[in-house]
C-alpha cells in the first residue's frame, strides 16, 4: 500500500513538473522582432509617375511637340491639346523646315510667306524666332527650336489660360487658337482636332 501511494506521489509530481514548464499562450505570443539595421532590405516607398496624354499613333515630330506641351505648360484637357495639334498639322503637317508653297529650306533660306511649325508670317513674328534662338542657343529651323519659341512667343501665351482651362469644346478652343494664329484659311484644322481627341490616350 505504501508503495502504491508513493508511485501515485511520484506520478503527481512527474505530471506537476511537466505541465509547469509549458508556457501560457502569452509568453509564446512574445516573438523577437528585433532588426538587424546592416543586413535588413530598406522598404521603399513607390512614387507615384505623373500621367499625361499620349498619341500612339501619331509620328515622332508630333509625339514631341505633344509631350513639350504638357511639361512647358499647365494645359491637361484633351481638347485643348487636340485643338492646338490640329492647328499646327493645318499649318505645316509638323515639318519645321518648311516655307511656305512647301520648300525644305533653312530658316534664313525662306524669303517670303510663312516658315515653321505655324509659318509665323509677319516680319516681326518671323524675326523674333531667330532672336530667340540666338539668345536661347537653339536652330531657328529645327523642331526642337520651334516648339521652344511657340510656346514663349508671347501671341502664344497671351491665350494660354483659355487653353490651360479645362472641360471646353474644340469650338471653344478654336477661338484661342484663331486669335493665336489669325489664319486667313481655316482648312482642315478642325477635323484634324477631332482626329487627335481619338487618337490621344491618358496614361
Amino acid at each position: 500500500m505504501f508503495k502504491k501511494l508513493l508511485s501515485v506521489a511520484t506520478l503527481m509530481t512527474v505530471s506537476g513538473s511537466c505541465y509547469a514548464s509549458i508556457p501560457d499562450r502569452d509568453t509564446e505570443a512574445k516573438v523577437d522582432v528585433t532588426v538587424n539595421e546592416e543586413k535588413a532590405v530598406p522598404i521603399t516607398k513607390e512614387i507615384p509617375v505623373p500621367k499625361s496624354w499620349l498619341c500612339p499613333g501619331c509620328n515622332e515630330n508630333e509625339q514631341y511637340v505633344l509631350e513639350q506641351l504638357q511639361e512647358r505648360t499647365k494645359i491637361t484637357d484633351r481638347n485643348a491639346l487636340a485643338t492646338i495639334m490640329g492647328n499646327i498639322k493645318q499649318e505645316s503637317k509638323f515639318i519645321p523646315n518648311i516655307c511656305e508653297g512647301g520648300a525644305r529650306v533653312s530658316y534664313n533660306r525662306c524669303y517670303s510667306g510663312g516658315y515653321g511649325l505655324i509659318q509665323w508670317t509677319t516680319a516681326g513674328r518671323y524675326n523674333n524666332l531667330g532672336k530667340f534662338c540666338d539668345k536661347y542657343d537653339c536652330d531657328p529651323s529645327s523642331l526642337e527650336g520651334q516648339t521652344r519659341y511657340m510656346i514663349n512667343e508671347n501671341i502664344f501665351q497671351t491665350q494660354l489660360p483659355y487653353f490651360e482651362g479645362s472641360g471646353q469644346t474644340v469650338s471653344y478652343y478654336m477661338n484661342a487658337a484663331y486669335r493665336w494664329l489669325g489664319w486667313g484659311i481655316h482648312g482642315a484644322r478642325t477635323n484634324y482636332s477631332y482626329d487627335y481627341t481619338k487618337k490621344m490616350v491618358f496614361t
